[in-house]
């Protein structure tokens, strides 16, 4: 009985001890360590575990698993006060490690001092856990090895028992600062090791600019923060844009300007994502107040003005009802003339002639294309769009074709798809211009590039094009497969109808037309046709007959042959 209470008393005198020595930091570094609680898509808890600042303003870092699946997450100090994870600011699933922004509830939290220099082998050790209790509870223990990891840093194996609800405690060195994130190894000894992830590295873990891709950050559903720089921030605007939805973007947009508060791209970001998602007139006063915003704050004036000019075009285009207040191609045109008489880049005299061919006003929309394709802009969308300018002026053939053959000509060779819709325009113009050989040649051209998948129109055009250069095999062959494609389309078979009278076989184009006539008896031009094919077999009185007919269903082609052959 002696024995055992005289083991008692010493086993109690070692505890007080052990409290007595422990490092005079203990006590307050232990205010920067909580617990976490994080939840699901369904508000429910997914899981729980610890973290700890690492700076005044509510920096932290903790375990990615525990946030892997995460929609939302708060921590709970050392006073049992709750705060809520605001952003995720960097994350690294090897390694079990996330950094985030918590939205903290005075000026400034207690943090710890990560360590600039990796503890040695043999050093006196200290995890601390996570408690509401005014105590100076720690467990000691040394480092057993030191291993390097991803630029210099150091992955730690401890002498030290660790227990589960210690995973991404902080280890501090004897001087009280942190070095580790404590970690637990499936699978191995934990009562008389541990091991523990570099504090500096979970620190270093950063958003960048092409973080949006990283699956990592992409598996916890909470709030991103910004890259620390403008450049990186607004690239990783882009990426989002194409990733979230428009709420979510909104938000980030609100953070950036926020962050960035001189930003022009800042304000005019938020004002096309404010136009994209509404257009009523309390939004479009946003709208606006965010481009004079943008305007106020600008570095580069010009780029703000045409910003602005293409907004307002890009509004217009879409033709709404009523329009918002003096918005117009002309406040448009006023937008992007200021944007010229700052700098007078090519890019903004594209977007003047762009807005001048929506007004309809042809010739100023040349001049502006025109001056674009004398410049270092020119490319095949820019001779393209003079040439369409031309055609709507109904200028030559040759001229619109002289202007696509610069576009065409733009394009190395052998030809990719960018080249693809090119082509087919040329082909066009080509037959307009009546060189309907070279607009077959285009047309294949076009067929090889996309690997053959095309329409039953495409075989349609390829046909006329055929036809008129006299390639009968051709027109047959390509304007059966458009019949083949949509066998419906009556006027496929009237073309048909139409290359067999070309080429003397009468009575194919007989059978052909009675097959259109049997989809729809009241095809007047499939009679006109039969009565042309009938007057080639010898067969006029048939032929009038069928003439009657067209004129009858109100074919308004078949009177001169009326007059012609059956008078």
């Amino acid at each position: 009985m002696k024995r055992k209470l005289l083991l008692l008393l010493t086993l109690c005198f070692l505890a007080q001890w052990g409290v007595a020595q422990a490092p005079k930091w203990v006590e307050k570094a232990k205010r920067a360590v909580f617990s976490v609680v994080t939840y699901d898509q369904n508000d429910k808890i997914l899981s729980t575990g610890n973290g700890f600042f690492i700076t005044e303003s509510g920096q932290a870092l903790s375990d990615y698993s525990l946030f892997k699946g995460a929609k939302r997450a708060v921590i709970i100090n050392s006073e049992g006060q709750q705060m809520p994870v605001e952003s995720i600011m960097g994350a690294n699933d090897m390694y079990d490690v996330v950094k985030f922004k918590v939205v903290i509830n005075a000026k400034k939290v207690p943090a710890l001092t990560v360590a600039a220099l990796a503890p040695v082998v043999g050093a006196d050790v200290y995890l601390l856990p996570y408690s509401t209790q005014k105590n100076r509870s720690y467990t000691a223990g040394k480092v057993k090895e030191v291993d390097k990891v991803s630029d210099n840093y150091s992955y730690y194996t401890l002498s030290m028992q660790l227990k589960d609800k210690m995973v991404s405690c902080p280890l501090m060195t004897a001087d009280g600062q942190v070095f580790g994130l404590a970690q637990k190894a499936s699978g191995q000894d934990t009562t008389t090791i541990c091991y523990a992830v570099d504090a500096r590295f979970a620190d270093a873990q950063t958003i960048s600019a092409l973080s949006y891709s990283d699956m990592a950050l992409r598996n916890i559903g909470i709030k991103k923060a910004l890259p620390d720089t403008e450049e990186q921030a607004l690239v990783f605007l882009y990426m989002a844009s194409t990733q979230v939805e428009p709420d979510k973007y909104a938000e980030l947009l609100e953070d950036f300007i926020a962050q960035y508060p001189n930003s022009a791209d800042g304000y005019l970001r938020r004002a096309a994502n404010r136009l994209y998602r509404s257009k009523d007139e309390a939004t479009m006063d946003l709208v606006m107040a965010d481009l004079d915003k943008a305007v106020s704050t600008a570095q580069k004036e010009d780029d703000v003005y045409y910003n602005r000019a293409k907004m307002i075009y890009s509004y217009m285009l879409e033709a709404p009802t009523p329009v918002y207040k003096d918005w117009s191609y002309d406040k448009a045109l006023s937008e992007v003339h200021q944007a010229i008489s700052v700098n007078p880049l090519p890019v903004y005299t594209q977007l003047e002639g762009d807005i001048h061919f929506a007004k309809r006003d042809y010739a100023a929309a040349l001049v502006c294309y025109e001056k674009v394709n004398q410049s270092n802009l020119a490319s095949p969308a820019t001779f393209f769009s003079a040439a369409k300018t031309k055609e709507m002026m109904q200028a030559p053939a040759e001229e619109v074709l002289a202007l696509l053959d610069s576009c065409v000509s733009r394009f190395p060779q052998p030809y990719t798809t960018a080249a693809a819709p090119y082509l087919l325009e040329r082909a066009q113009a080509r037959v307009n211009a009546d060189q309907p050989r070279n607009a077959v040649l285009d047309y294949d051209e076009y067929f090889n590039i996309v690997n053959g998948q095309v329409n039953d129109m495409f075989y349609y055009l390829r046909e006329q094009a055929a036809l008129k250069s006299k390639q009968f095999q051709r027109a047959l062959d390509d304007i059966a497969k458009a019949i083949e494609l949509n066998p419906k389309e009556l006027t496929y078979r009237a073309e048909l109808a139409v290359v067999n009278i070309r080429v003397g076989r009468s009575e194919e184009a007989l059978k052909v037309l009675d097959e259109a006539l049997a989809i729809d008896p009241k095809y007047s031009e499939a009679y006109r046709l039969k009565g042309i094919a009938q007057l080639q077999l010898k067969k006029k009185s048939e032929a009038c007959a069928s003439f009657a007919k067209a004129k009858e269903l109100g074919d308004p082609n078949v009177d001169a042959l009326i007059e012609k052959h059956c008078k």
